[in-house]
């Protein structure tokens, strides 16, 4: 059995089998346009047959002992590294990731794989907590929290979609997950061949495939669900909140959403280092990164000298093939994707900002298009453009750095490029954001740190202890001795 084959079906309860759905979910390679396959829809009665295999495998599932569920993510894990270059092919084909973003991603999900080792030990600790009186043993005890949803986006689609399923299988979950549909291979489908290769239990994790139109609101309402973990925009995140809140039984949900990370350049910067830090900061992966750099806000004082030395930056930046060990830039998803971009750089013009550096536009190939003499409240400072454009605003000092920071609905990711360690965490914690990165680009995701964002850029964190709290369900019990 090989990752080098056709997914075309759905994969419920250990099984491969077609949706029942009369629409069809057409995969196309973004940079090439070539026809991948056609994946028959998954229906509600998919969705339904997809719960229920989750629910009966949940039963046995919570019951195995952490060695067993040890057992299976080691066995993933080596399915993984064996497989390590079909799926590095399979992202730049179907995601139109560059090759180092598709090593990238696939580092990362072998991270959070291994990271998820010592979760399994969660469920077994019990914390002894100080009783109420003589006599009174009271204890806390972690258990698994039944069937958890996840919706996974189409950006990193392999390694977001792993970020949630291990540590939910790890703790004694299982896992219904639907895919985007841009990428149902690298965000589901082919997860569901790793976990058939690492012979995971049936139902385990079922993985459907689908038009939101038809299932997505049905995923999210399920009774059977417990959890949600949706990875996407800040739009349909606020829907998935909703539909949970006001389904016939309230569920939990883990919301990763949009964000507009600025990178901060204060006066004392390295400035070949902020150069960098703006490269690799906003166009790894085309900027289609919720964390990716999306606004630069620099210091009056050193503003001319920085875009004499970013120039020559952008016009070294690759854009072409992602199968090419060179190319940074490589193709938008879709056609819509595309189209919105040449929205957000006509109406930046319009609204009167300058296009500093023109990276062209080809199909789906959007260079970088970088701009200056831009307001803080024009749409491509306050918009998550998630795509190679890049907003410069000016600063008078770096109290007024911080207030443009700030001055967004979002809170994700940033980053402050500074001379002096001290001043930059001062700066970082006045950042209203989940996460902050000094002399490091806005991009960053460790298995060991909190992952999640402030304001409308979601609800809850991933990774590490903040996953395992997500993941179980604390239960308080008190005995009288």
């Amino acid at each position: 059995m090989s990752l080098a084959q056709s997914f075309n079906q759905q994969f419920i309860n250990g099984q491969w089998i077609n949706g029942s759905s009369n629409k069809i979910v057409t995969n196309t390679n973004p940079y090439t346009h070539q026809h991948i396959d056609d994946i028959q829809g998954a229906s509600q009665q998919d969705v339904d047959a997809a719960y229920q295999a989750a629910q009966s495998a949940f039963k046995s599932w919570q019951k195995t002992t952490v060695s067993e569920r040890q057992a299976l993510i080691e066995r993933i894990i080596a399915a993984i590294t064996q497989h390590r270059e079909s799926l590095v092919d399979w992202l730049i084909n179907e995601a139109g990731s560059s090759r180092l973003k598709a090593n990238i991603e696939v580092d990362a999900a072998l991270k959070i794989s291994q990271a998820s080792l010592k979760y399994a030990n969660a469920v077994n600790e019990v914390i002894d907590l100080k009783p109420a009186h003589e006599g009174q043993v009271s204890q806390v005890f972690h258990k698994a929290l039944g069937v958890i949803t996840v919706i996974s986006p189409w950006n990193f689609p392999f390694h977001l979609s792993m970020r949630s399923v291990i540590p939910a299988i790890a703790l004694g979950n299982t896992i219904v997950l639907k895919p985007a549909s841009d990428t149902p291979v690298t965000g589901g489908l082919i997860i569901a061949k790793i976990f058939e290769l690492a012979n995971a239990p049936a139902g385990v994790l079922n993985v459907i495939v689908g038009a939101g139109s038809e299932i997505g609101d049905y995923v999210v309402e399920h009774d059977t669900s417990k959890f949600i973990s949706f990875t996407g925009s800040t739009q349909i995140g606020k829907r998935v909140a909703e539909k949970a809140m006001s389904a016939r039984r309230i569920k939990r949900v883990g919301l990763e959403l949009g964000g507009n990370a600025p990178l901060v350049i204060l006066d004392d910067a390295d400035l070949d280092l902020a150069v960098n830090l703006t490269v690799m900061g906003r166009f790894l992966h085309q900027g289609q990164i919720c964390m990716s750099t999306n606004r630069v806000i620099i210091d009056e004082k050193i503003y001319d000298q920085y875009l004499e030395k970013l120039r020559p930056a952008l016009a070294n930046i690759k854009v072409g093939d992602p199968a090419n060990e060179e190319t940074l830039v490589g193709p938008i998803i879709n056609n819509q994707q595309t189209h919105n971009l040449r929205r957000i750089i006509q109406q930046a013009q319009n609204e009167g900002a300058s296009l500093f550096f023109d990276g062209g536009i080809e199909g789906n190939l959007v260079g970088s298009h970088v701009f200056v003499n831009v307001e803080p409240d024009f749409a491509v400072a306050k918009e998550e453009s998630f795509g190679p454009v890049l907003p410069i605003l000016k600063a008078r000092d770096e109290a007024h750095a911080l207030e443009l920071a700030n001055d967004t609905e979002f809170g994700l990711s940033s980053a402050v490029c500074t001379s002096n360690h001290d001043r930059g965490v001062k700066f970082a914690l006045g950042i209203e954001a989940g996460m902050s990165h000094i002399n490091e680009i806005s991009v960053a995701d460790h298995p060991n740190a909190p992952f999640g964002g402030e304001k409308n850029s979601g609800l809850g964190r991933f990774n590490d202890q903040w996953i395992v709290e997500e993941y179980t369900t604390t239960h308080w019990v008190t005995a009288q001795k």
